[in-house]
């Protein structure tokens, strides 16, 4: 075996053994297939043998809902490529399966004239979310509030052990989007507002590439930064608008980009940039961007890695001449998509199509073939450099370390130092370890709110969803001395000498259906999918109010993937704790609030002290938020 190095990341290469007849096999086998020779001239003697039909398939990715029931598409579509959605596992969803399914894919891809390994790709954007009983650990707003850029980089790479276990080399991951405002329904995926912030905490890449897995920096570039009431569709601002100047958009929006060193993979946003110097109205879509995707980011900035599409990025760019109703994509989104520089398109169910689609236009020369050699070469570079080409197939060595106590203390650890003091009214906290507690609230003892988006549904799921322990349980386990009530409504009656403890909050959405004042998800029906807001929903309210009145003390914890409108209950609030999206491991919550561990967390995002104070960020000229952004207190430990 001999090793390599590359952007830090410790790559395993088999070498062909000068055994006897060895250089008569040499003659024969291809140069793309011996381990010895650089990567350059691997990718261009495979380059040289490929069809036209070979390197489209290269630029395609399908979902594996697509090919599951027959496999075979992979060796006819020689696709370069197949992902898991968000909540597309396969049955049983164990790692096991996983690591049974993916290889399954990839000899299908072997199966090809050239044997072409495919890559795998997921979104595991808070851990490995899509596998029960994976470690789901705070969402990126709460690693944010750590302010420990060396945290981040172990979670990330805890998070890589447990996908690289279930045979996936690819996480598109992380989101280095700026949040700007917190209406947007993807606000959690974002580090906090500030982009010196979100530049730190990019130590996520450089944990998922140590743990053997290729990151994906996403979504480049402004998708934080759109505008209210721009949104796709009947979302109210996610895939948006950035309206904003160049200079703006260099300074927040293209921050987290400008060092690339060794990221192999960009994914460009849903959301259009509007350009006010050119005056507003003209918005450009990011996946029809040749001046940001191949002038800045692949010529100014000199990523040299390759660029992935989002689902189904192209279908959303204009294309007058055909019907409303035409199936997408369409030529000319095709066409466009290609030539501003995206390399591999996530074409979910519709890959065959555009394969078709590109074939007619290179053949039409209305897509030069220059640019289909330098998206193939790119993608091919990336594979080798992985040693995919060397071994294509996972292993069952590691399934271990899916879920594993080990990284459970770790995203434990994690969700401790993301929790935020906002309020603590006579040292209230920390708590005593034998006080008597009234526990009132629907995400006091929901692991599923307390999880999020992106938790084994795309939109995640309330209620029993995963493994893990609840905020509540974590409360028993830290303090088993305490005497606990729990009513959920506050219906139990409350002694005037308890400390309430309210856990109040969101429950889980994502991307687009998570954007308030935006559509209730149409297709859903559990009772989790409620109109989202910045402002606590009547039920919550009711809870604080009730448990606040009548306890001896009250604490209020807020499980949110974004600030929730607390100013008019504050005054009957004694301690007030932002605790984010913390995942699976509850107990770390219980950690700070009884002082095993002190609190330290500061706000990533600014806290509005009103509905109509948003968006509001460090740095406007007009700034008098509840909480600014970087507030936070601290306890004794």
């Amino acid at each position: 075996m001999t090793r390599r190095t590359l952007a830090g990341v410790t790559i395993s290469a088999l070498v062909v053994a000068l055994l006897p007849g060895a250089a008569a096999t040499a003659a024969t086998t291809p140069l793309y297939r011996d381990a010895r020779q650089p990567v350059e001239k691997r990718v261009t003697d495979l380059l040289g043998r490929m069809t036209l039909a070979d390197k489209i398939g290269q630029m395609t990715q399908a979902e594996r809902g697509a090919v599951a029931a027959d496999p075979s598409l992979i060796t006819q579509w020689r696709l370069g490529s197949v992902l898991s959605g968000g909540g597309s596992v396969p049955t049983p969803n164990t790692p096991q399966a996983w690591v049974a399914m993916v290889n399954e894919f990839q000899r299908a891809a072997l199966a090809t004239p050239l044997g072409i390994p495919m890559i795998y790709g997921v979104d595991a954007v808070h851990g490995h979310g899509n596998v029960y009983g994976a470690t789901i650990f705070p969402h990126n707003v709460g690693l944010g509030a750590t302010r420990d850029p060396r945290l981040v980089e172990r979670v990330y790479r805890a998070t890589a052990a447990e996908v690289r276990a279930t045979g996936i080399p690819w996480d598109f991951a992380p989101c280095v989007c700026v949040s700007r405002d917190e209406r947007w329904g993807r606000a959690y995926e974002s580090f906090g507002e500030d982009p010196g912030l979100v530049v730190r905490m990019r130590t996520a890449v450089d944990g998922l590439q140590r743990g053997g897995v290729l990151p994906t920096v996403k979504h480049y570039a402004g998708d934080g930064d759109t505008e209210y009431g721009t949104g796709s569709g009947d979302f109210t601002i996610d895939q948006g608008v950035t309206v904003t100047s160049r200079a703006d958009f260099e300074r927040i929006d293209l921050a987290p980009y400008r060092d690339l060193h060794g990221v192999y993979t960009v994914m460009p946003s849903f959301s259009s940039v509007d350009w006010t110097e050119d005056g507003v109205g003209n918005p450009t879509k990011m996946h029809a961007s040749r001046e940001l995707i191949t002038g800045t980011l692949k010529g100014r900035f000199g990523f040299a890695g390759f660029v992935i599409s989002d689902w189904e990025g192209i279908h959303q760019l204009p294309d007058a001449t055909v019907p409303a109703g035409e199936p997408r994509p369409t030529a000319k989104q095709v066409r466009d998509g290609v030539n501003a520089g995206t390399d591999m398109f996530m074409e979910p169910n519709t890959a065959a199509r555009f394969e078709e689609l590109l074939t007619a236009e290179v053949t039409a020369g209305r897509v030069p073939m220059s640019r289909i050699d330098d998206a193939v070469r790119r993608i091919l570079r990336v594979k080798f450099q992985i040693g995919l080409f060397e071994h294509p197939y996972a292993s069952t060595a590691d399934l271990g370390q899916v879920g594993s106590a080990a990284h459970r203390a770790l995203a434990r650890q994690a969700v401790a130092a993301s929790q935020v003091l906002l309020k603590n009214r006579g040292d209230v906290l920390p708590l005593r370890r034998n006080a008597k507690l009234y526990v009132a609230g629907r995400n006091a003892d929901d692991i599923g709110n307390q999880a999020g988006g992106w938790t084994i549904d795309w939109q995640g799921r309330s209620g029993d969803a995963i493994p893990g322990t609840t905020i509540l349980e974590g409360i028993r386990q830290v303090a088993p001395r305490a005497t606990v009530t729990y009513s959920k409504d506050a219906s139990a009656p409350i002694g005037k000498d308890d400390v309430g403890v309210v856990v109040v909050g969101e429950t889980p959405y994502a991307e687009g259906f998570g954007d308030v004042g935006g559509p209730v998800c149409s297709w859903c029906t559990e009772p989790q999918h409620e109109p989202k807001s910045l402002s606590l929903q009547p039920g919550d309210r009711a809870v604080i109010d009730r448990v606040c009145a009548a306890a001896a003390e009250c604490v209020v914890l807020i499980v949110s993937g974004r600030p929730q409108l607390i100013t008019d209950q504050l005054p009957e609030i004694d301690a007030l704790v932002a605790s984010w999206l913390p995942g699976s491991e509850g107990a770390g919550v219980a950690d700070v609030l009884f002082g095993r561990r002190a609190f330290t967390g500061k706000l990533p995002v600014t806290w509005p002290r009103s509905a109509d104070q948003v968006p509001i960020n460090i740095g406007d000229k007009t700034y008098k938020p509840l909480y600014p952004y970087g507030y936070g207190l601290r306890t004794r430990h």
